[in-house]
């Protein structure tokens, strides 16, 4: 209560420093974030990074039945697209994790979480 209210004529809700703080930095690390998650989905399958660059013209290709990955097991083309569609949900849910983080972190910039409560 000790803030005044914003002067509508001259204080955006919309201005230069959210912009780059929204896009710049919460967005590159909602990146980093959800391509983390990808990667280690597919290193836990098997496919490491090494293995995964320049693997696109195979990996979708229906005609390949026996995609090897990293450790020498092969792969199946349901079981590619199987792992594919993994990858995207978990990129998916990790950019919503990381957006949960930011409304709290944003939401507790003054007063702790403590102080503040979740209602």
């Amino acid at each position: 209560m000790k803030r005044y209210p914003r002067d509508p004529k001259k204080d955006r809700l919309v201005n230069d420093r959210l912009i780059s703080v929204s896009y710049g930095q919460i967005g590159m690390i909602e990146a980093c974030a959800g391509f983390f998650t990808y990667f280690v989905v597919m290193a836990e399958q098997g496919f490491l990074m090494d293995r995964l660059v320049g693997l696109r013209v195979e990996w979708d290709s229906p005609g390949i039945n026996n995609l090897q990955d990293s450790y020498g097991q092969e792969w199946t083309f349901a079981q590619r697209k199987k792992l594919e569609y993994t990858c995207y949900s978990a990129f998916f849910v990790s950019i919503v994790v990381v957006q949960w983080f930011d409304l709290i972190i944003r939401k507790t910039r003054r007063l702790s979480i403590i102080q503040h409560g979740m209602k």
